[in-house]
């Protein structure tokens, strides 16, 4: 797979699990609306989308070693990526309650982050133990700020 793909997808996928996670479990905590974690959710699947796209674009093209061809390239797979995979984490809203579809988005979050860095460890001939527990703890620690701060939100503002 050529460095534009990988690029792409693996930023797209690492983004998507967390920045979506964060908002979830953030609005959640702060209000508790189903459809307020619903309207996040599709506004960072485009948004976000477009904005790490951007950043990628700009990134690639600051190293000055790629074509522009592979520089939009990297840019459509990031935004293609991390818009699949925030849409993704509609599908347990639709489905579950609030509460249960937030658990079940994060085994799904979690499952996406840890099958990713095992392949990517494994292609890399390392060890996949230490990577996954780096990724984990970040993707942990993220979830953790944003309860917090969407449980202070809820008991500041509402």
């Amino acid at each position: 797979m050529q460095h534009s793909i990988k690029v792409g997808l693996s930023f797209g996928l690492a983004s998507g699990v967390i920045t979506t996670l964060g908002l979830m479990v953030g609005l959640n905590a702060g209000t508790s609306s189903k459809m307020v974690v619903l309207g996040g959710i599709l506004t960072i699947a485009i948004a976000d989308s477009m904005s790490d796209a951007m950043g990628i674009h700009m990134s690639e093209e600051s190293e000055n070693v790629h074509t522009a061809k592979e520089v939009w390239i990297s840019t459509f797979t990031t935004f293609i990526a991390k818009l699949i995979i925030a849409l993704t984490f509609v599908i347990p809203l639709l489905l579950f309650e609030l509460q249960t579809a937030v658990l079940v988005s994060i085994a799904w979050g979690f499952t996406l982050i840890i099958v990713s860095t095992y392949f990517t460890a494994k292609k890399q001939k390392s060890g996949v133990v230490g990577p996954i527990l780096e990724h984990v703890v970040v993707a942990a620690l993220v979830l953790v700020a944003t309860n917090f701060v969407g449980q202070v939100i809820a008991q500041s503002f509402v």
